[in-house]
């Protein structure tokens, strides 16, 4: 492609915070309850990239298509890929796109299309970057390519952004019937920060932490997966276990071991790992299984107390879209 911004191109991310910023230096936006991604398109071609890097178009030709589709011949576009099912958002559908097989895919899209919604214009029709300039001047431009460009009950959508504090504390506590996993704030006098944090923060409608799977326990009884042991990586780059989940469903828990026998591969965590037995535990549940670290998972939680989670922790789902080393302990500052 001969557009000004690399393929993949890290995108802007997101601070935790407990609660959202005042202030006419904010803009303020719904965070959605899908896949983040950078689409580019140059002529003929498109490219759709997760937020870890990874290219999207074969788990999402709706979505090319789509953007095929549109009057603009070039550009690049920061947004969320959704899938509504019966008028909510289904996370699941999009889970079930990450799928080897081209013909399940195209099965789905048929059964559920999905939609990009976009909140921001990293380069516009003309090819011209814009990520040097503020968000105060890049969401007109946003705007008004969307007035232009983006077809009313089209897939491609431009998504709500609001100044006014109370408008975003309303979606944060309503939820949107759903759809929404908070609200994003985002300062308006910043350039498009690739890669870093310092210019958005984001306020979860829950508390969570995307984590990796760093090793797993066996069932005691019924030959199932017991837990998952969650890590997340330090400022040295090495993996630490941080707690684990077993609020798992009793049918996933034999399924699982297809998913996760496979990836057996000491050491698991590179850090801090699980401490042996204690006096209530027994010799089989002590016992537990490294793991390469590969997979992402989405817990809730209520306390973080000395780097770790207090409690057991409640599993939320699966994180294909997540690449392992953006699991980091910064979730939990």
């Amino acid at each position: 492609m001969s557009l000004p911004l690399p393929f993949p191109y890290p995108p802007m991310e997101a601070e935790s915070a407990e609660a959202l910023p005042n202030g006419k230096a904010w803009l303020y936006e719904p965070k959605w309850d899908g896949f983040r991604c950078l689409a580019f398109r140059d002529g003929a071609s498109v490219r759709i990239q997760s937020k870890a890097g990874k290219p999207l178009e074969r788990y999402f030709p709706d979505v090319v298509e789509a953007l095929l589709a549109l009057g603009a011949r070039r550009f690049v576009l920061d947004g969320e890929i959704v899938i509504p099912v019966e008028g909510r958002l289904s996370f699941d559908e999009l889970l079930l796109r990450i799928h080897p097989a081209e013909s399940r895919v195209r099965t789905l899209v048929e059964a559920h299309p999905a939609r990009l919604l976009v909140f921001d214009l990293l380069a516009d029709e003309r090819g011209r970057p814009l990520v040097d300039l503020p968000l105060a001047e890049r969401r007109p431009r946003l705007e008004a390519f969307a007035r232009k460009y983006l077809p009313s009950g089209g897939s491609v959508v431009l998504s709500r952004a609001t100044r006014r504090l109370p408008t975003a504390q309303r979606w944060l506590t309503e939820g949107g019937g759903g759809d929404l996993d908070g609200v994003v704030a985002k300062r308006l006098d910043l350039p498009y920060r690739s890669g870093e944090r310092d210019g958005m923060r984001k306020v979860k409608r829950q508390r969570t932490a995307d984590c990796v799977v760093g090793g797993f326990r066996y069932a005691s009884k019924g030959g199932g997966i017991g837990s998952l042991l969650l890590g997340l990586y330090d400022d040295e780059g090495l993996l630490n276990h941080v707690g684990f989940t077993s609020s798992l469903r009793a049918d996933e828990r034999v399924r699982l071991r297809a998913k996760l026998e496979p990836l057996i591969q000491p050491p698991g965590f590179t850090g801090r790992a699980p401490g042996g037995p204690s006096r209530w535990s027994t010799e089989r549940s002590a016992e537990w299984e490294p793991l390469a670290p590969k997979l992402v998972v989405e817990i809730a939680y209520d306390h973080v107390s000395g780097g770790r989670f207090r409690h057991g922790t409640r599993f939320v789902r699966w994180r294909p879209d997540k690449a392992p080393e953006q699991c980091t302990m910064a979730q939990l500052r």
